[in-house]
């Protein structure tokens, strides 16, 4: 996935995506689905509007959070 197709991510968004994916093990739950891989998780967010991306972003940083406890 190249730039170009992230440019409805932020960069400091696409930078906490690619650590909260990197050598994942256990899914990242968003919108009731299951994320293990940065592209999934990207692929999700851009197919959304605006405000859902934003949501989903949010709940996605909030699990990994939570898991990370």
């Amino acid at each position: 996935m190249t730039n170009d197709q992230d440019n409805g991510l932020s960069r400091p968004q696409r930078r906490l995506l690619k650590r909260l994916y990197n050598a994942r093990a256990i899914p990242v739950i968003a919108d009731g689905r299951p994320f293990l891989t940065y592209k999934d998780a990207v692929r999700h967010l851009l197919s959304l509007a605006t405000d859902q991306r934003d949501a989903a972003y949010a709940e996605m940083k909030a699990h990994a959070r939570d898991k990370a406890r």
